[in-house]
C-alpha cells in the first residue's frame, strides 16, 4: 500500500484512536503497526473478528481479557538463564492464571464465537508453572518456607541461632555492668551484625568490636566478644539462605525459560484477542460496523464502493453522513462545490474508510455499506511546495500524479484533489480531463475534485462519469456538507469571501467583471439547488402524510380485528354456556326417563325431550354462527370432519372418523376394524400416520394396565344405570378389541333383559346379538358381536 497516500489520508490517527482502546501493551502496538490489506481472505477474517467481538460485548458487555502484561521480556530473559525476581515471577503467575481464564471463558462459548476461539485455541495453560510460583513465593513476594525441605532448615537454624544471640545480648544489658556502660536498653543491627548502644566514655569496659559511631560522637555502637561467634553463624546461616533463595528462584525461572515459546505465543494470541475487542470498543463508540467486503472479479473492470451514512473518522459527532455508490453505473465521480464545503473532507472520507476495512477495522457507516478489497489506494491531497526542493504547488501535485500512473491498476483507489490546478487553468483543464480520461481506461475507482465548469460540462457528457456537488443554503450560500449525485455545484467563491469578511465594495466589482455566461451558469445552479430543496421538502412532506395514513389504516385494521375477535369470543362462550346447560339437561332427561320406566309413563319424558329439542334447534340458529369466512383460523384447524385422523386419546391409537354428532359432540371412528363411538373431546385432530412397508400388522396400544372382562354382569342393577354402565362396557370392548361378549342380565321380570337388548338393538358398535345357549347360560345370557 502506498505509504504516502496512507499519510495525507492520516490513516496513523485512526491507528492512534483505536490504541487507546486496547488493555495492554502488545496489543497497542499491533493497533499502532496496522497496514491495510491486499488479500480478500484476511479481511473478510479479520472482519469477522471484529463483528464477533462487538457481539460479544453487547451480550457481556465486561468482557475483559483480564490482568494480563506482556511478559515476552520476562520469559527471554529467563531462556538466557537470568535469574528472575520474586516480584517478577509473581507476575509471570498473574499473566499464567489470566491467561487459563480467558481461553476458559472463550472456550465456553466457542460455538457461538468460532473466530475467538480459532486464536483463543493458541493459548497454552502452564498449570504446573503456576503452581509452582505460588507454592515458592507469597503475595507480597517473599519465599516461601515451603519452597523447598532446605529451605525450611536453614530457616529455623537461622531463627533459633538469633534467639540465642538475642538472649545473651539482653542478658548482658540486663546486667549491673552493662546498665551502668549502655546508652539505652536496645539490640540493633550495623552491616548485619547485632549491636548494643554503649557510652563512649565506657567503650574500654566493653570488650567487642566496634562497628560504627553516632553522629553526635557520644555513642558507639559495639558487638560483645560474647556473641561474635554467634553473630558469625548467623551470617553463615543467612548466607545458606540466600544461596537456597537463589537455588529456588533459579529453578523457577529455568521452567519459565523452557517454556518461551508458548508463552511468547500466549501473549501474541491474547494481543490479537484484546486487539478485536479494541475493535469491537472503537465501534461502540463511534456507532460503526463491519461493511459488505467484495473481491474483484477477474473479468469486470472493478468493484463497488457503496458507503451509507459514512462519517469521517476523525471528526467523530461533528461530521455530516455521506452516502454514494460508485462502480455500478460510474467509475468516476467529479465533486464540485462551493470552497470550505467539504469536498476534500468527502475525498478523504471515502479513502481513509477504505483503508481501515483493508486493516480488518470496522468503519463509522451503516452496515449495509459494501467496499471491494483494492490492490492500492493512491491519493494526491494538500499542498507541499518545497523551496529547498525547487518544487512548486504544480510539480509537488504532478509528481505524485505520476507515481499513481506507475502503480495503479484497475483494481485501484484514485483520489484527486483540485485536480488541474495551481497552473493556466485552460491547460490546467485540458490536463485534468485527459488524466480522468487515462484513469477510466486502466478502470480504476476515481473521485476527484474541481472548480473548473468544462470539468463538470465533461462529467455530465462522458460515459463512466458522474457529477456531484456539495450542497449549499441557497439564502445564505452558506456550506451544508450534504453530497448531492447527478448535479453539478457552483463554487460560489465571492459569496464566500464576502462571508469570510471582505468587504463588499470588492465583491461587487468583482461581480460586475465576471462573464455574463459565467454568472447565468452559476444563477442557473443556485435555481436548480433551490428548485431541489423545494422538492425535497415535498417529498418529505408527502412521505409522512403517507407514513400518517398508513399508521391511521393499521389502526383501523387492528381495532376492527379487535372488534371481530371480541364478538367471536362473546358468541362462543354463550355458545359453549348454553351448550353445558344443555348437556346438564339431557343428563337429567336420561334420569328422568329412568324413573319414568318404572312408573310406566312417558308423558315427561316427551315434555323434556320437546324442551331439548328446542335448545338444540335455537343452538342451530344463525345467531351462534359466525357468518361465512370469518372462521377463526385456529377452530378451522382444530374441527373434525369425516374423513380425519384422528388419536384416540384412552386407547393411545389412531382411528378415521366416519361420521360427526355436533349436536350430541359425538363422533364415530373406525380403528382397523372396529367402529367406535366417542365424545369429541376424547379425540384430537392429528396428521396421518406415516405409513410402514413392514412388518405388514397392525399394533393397537392398549392403556397401561387397563384390561376389558369379556363379560358385564348386570344383575341387581337398576334399570336406570344399565344403560350407561351398557354403553360404557361395550365402548371399553370394542377399544380392547374383543369381538363378542357375554352381558348377564338374569331371568328375573324379564325386565332388565328387555332393556339390554333394546339399547342394544340400537348401538352402533353391535354387530348382532342373541340369547345365550344351553350351557352358556341360556336366555339369562346375551352374547353380543361387536
Amino acid at each position: 500500500m502506498d505509504k504516502k497516500s496512507l499519510e495525507v489520508l492520516e490513516f496513523p490517527k485512526v491507528k492512534e484512536i483505536l490504541a487507546e482502546f486496547t488493555s495492554f501493551s502488545a496489543s497497542r502496538e499491533l493497533a499502532l503497526e496496522l497496514q491495510p490489506l491486499t488479500s480478500y481472505e484476511t479481511v473478510v477474517r479479520l472482519l469477522r473478528q471484529s463483528a464477533e467481538a462487538r457481539l460479544l460485548l453487547e451480550l457481556e458487555p465486561g468482557f475483559t481479557i483480564g490482568g494480563v502484561f506482556d511478559i515476552r521480556p520476562l520469559a527471554a530473559m529467563a531462556a538466557r538463564e537470568k535469574i528472575l525476581e520474586t516480584l517478577d515471577l509473581l507476575q509471570v503467575q498473574q499473566v499464567l492464571i489470566a491467561s487459563r481464564h480467558l481461553r476458559g471463558n472463550l472456550a465456553r462459548v466457542a460455538s457461538d464465537f468460532p473466530m475467538l476461539w480459532e486464536i483463543a485455541q493458541g493459548i497454552t495453560e502452564l498449570g504446573q508453572i503456576e503452581r509452582n510460583i505460588s507454592h515458592c513465593i507469597g503475595l507480597t513476594g517473599e519465599v516461601l518456607d515451603t519452597a523447598s525441605p532446605q529451605l525450611a532448615t536453614v530457616r529455623r537454624k537461622l531463627n533459633d541461632m538469633k534467639q540465642q544471640l538475642m538472649e545473651r545480648l539482653e542478658a548482658f544489658m540486663g546486667s549491673a555492668k552493662g546498665q551502668k556502660v549502655v546508652q539505652e536498653a536496645i539490640i540493633t543491627e550495623r552491616e548485619g551484625r547485632y549491636v548494643i548502644p554503649v557510652k563512649v566514655e565506657a567503650r574500654r569496659e566493653v570488650k567487642g568490636i566496634v562497628h560504627d559511631v553516632s553522629n553526635t560522637g557520644a555513642t558507639v555502637f559495639v558487638e560483645p566478644w560474647a556473641t561474635v561467634e554467634l553473630g558469625n553463624t548467623l551470617r553463615e546461616l543467612s548466607r545458606e539462605e540466600q544461596r537456597e533463595i537463589e537455588r529456588i528462584l533459579g529453578s523457577l525461572s529455568g521452567e519459565i525459560g523452557e517454556h518461551e515459546g508458548e508463552i511468547v505465543q500466549s501473549i501474541t494470541r491474547i494481543a490479537e484477542l484484546d486487539l478485536a475487542l479494541a475493535k469491537a470498543r472503537y465501534a461502540r463508540r463511534f456507532r460503526a460496523s463491519e461493511p459488505k467486503v467484495t473481491e474483484f472479479d477477474g473479468n469486470t473492470s472493478g468493484g463497488i464502493i457503496r458507503l451509507a451514512e459514512a462519517r469521517h473518522p476523525l471528526l467523530a459527532d461533528k461530521a455530516v453522513p455521506l452516502s454514494v455508490e460508485i462502480g455500478r453505473e460510474f467509475s468516476a465521480l467529479i465533486i464540485t462545490g462551493p470552497n470550505t464545503g467539504g469536498k476534500t473532507v468527502a475525498l478523504k472520507t471515502v479513502g481513509l474508510l477504505s483503508l481501515m476495512v483493508q486493516s480488518g477495522l470496522p468503519i463509522p457507516a451503516l452496515p449495509e455499506s459494501q467496499m471491494p478489497v483494492f490492490d492500492g489506494i493512491f491519493a494526491d491531497i494538500g499542498d507541499e511546495q518545497s523551496i529547498e526542493q525547487t518544487l512548486s504547488t504544480f510539480s509537488w501535485h504532478m509528481n505524485n500524479i505520476a507515481r499513481i500512473i506507475n502503480h495503479a491498476s484497475r483494481k485501484s483507489l484514485v483520489l484527486l484533489d483540485e485536480l488541474g490546478t495551481s497552473t493556466d487553468p485552460a491547460e490546467g483543464s485540458a490536463l485534468a480531463r485527459s488524466l480522468l480520461m487515462y484513469f477510466l481506461a486502466r478502470g480504476a475507482l476515481i473521485v476527484a475534485t474541481t472548480h473548473f465548469s468544462d470539468l463538470k460540462a465533461f462529467a455530465h457528457t462522458t460515459r463512466g462519469m458522474q457529477n456531484a456537488s456539495l450542497d449549499f443554503d441557497p439564502v445564505t450560500l452558506a456550506p451544508t456538507y450534504h453530497l448531492v449525485l447527478g448535479i453539478p455545484g457552483g463554487s460560489n467563491a465571492l459569496a464566500t469571501a464576502a462571508r469570510l469578511g471582505l468587504p463588499a465594495e470588492i465583491i461587487d466589482n468583482a461581480r460586475s467583471m465576471l462573464a455574463k455566461g459565467t454568472q447565468e451558469f452559476e444563477t442557473l445552479l443556485a435555481d436548480l439547488i433551490t428548485e431541489k430543496h423545494k422538492m425535497e421538502d415535498l417529498s418529505a412532506t408527502l412521505a409522512q402524510e403517507k407514513a400518517e395514513i398508513e399508521k391511521r389504516l393499521s389502526e383501523l385494521e387492528n381495532e376492527f380485528k379487535r372488534v371481530k375477535s371480541e364478538e367471536r369470543r362473546i358468541v362462543l362462550e354463550t355458545r359453549d354456556r348454553v351448550v353445558s346447560e344443555a348437556a346438564e339437561l339431557h343428563k337429567a332427561l336420561h334420569d328422568a326417563e329412568a324413573d319414568l320406566r318404572k312408573e310406566k309413563s312417558r308423558e315427561r319424558v316427551a315434555e323434556t325431550r320437546k324442551v331439548l329439542a328446542a335448545i338444540q334447534k335455537q343452538l342451530q340458529g344463525t345467531t351462534w354462527k359466525p357468518a361465512p369466512g370469518e372462521e377463526m383460523a385456529e377452530e378451522a384447524a382444530a374441527r373434525i370432519d369425516v374423513g380425519n385422523t384422528v388419536w384416540v386419546k384412552e386407547a393411545g391409537i389412531h382411528g378415521t372418523v366416519l361420521a360427526v354428532n355436533e349436536d350430541k359432540r359425538q363422533v364415530e371412528v373406525q380403528i382397523g376394524a372396529a367402529k367406535i363411538r366417542l365424545g369429541l373431546d376424547g379425540v384430537e385432530k392429528t396428521a396421518p400416520p406415516e405409513a410402514k412397508m413392514s412388518p405388514h400388522y397392525t399394533v393397537i396400544q392398549r392403556p397401561s394396565g387397563r384390561i376389558v372382562a369379556r363379560e358385564l354382569d348386570l344383575r341387581g342393577k337398576r334399570a336406570e344405570a344399565i344403560e350407561m354402565e351398557l354403553d360404557t362396557y361395550l365402548n371399553d370392548a370394542a377399544v380392547a378389541g374383543l369381538g363378542e361378549v357375554r352381558i348377564v342380565h338374569g331371568y328375573g321380570t324379564g325386565a332388565a333383559r328387555k332393556t339390554v337388548r333394546e339399547r342394544l338393538a340400537g348401538h352402533q358398535l353391535v354387530k348382532s346379538f342373541r340369547p345365550g345357549e344351553r350351557g352358556e347360560g341360556g336366555d339369562g345370557v346375551t352374547v353380543v358381536r361387536l
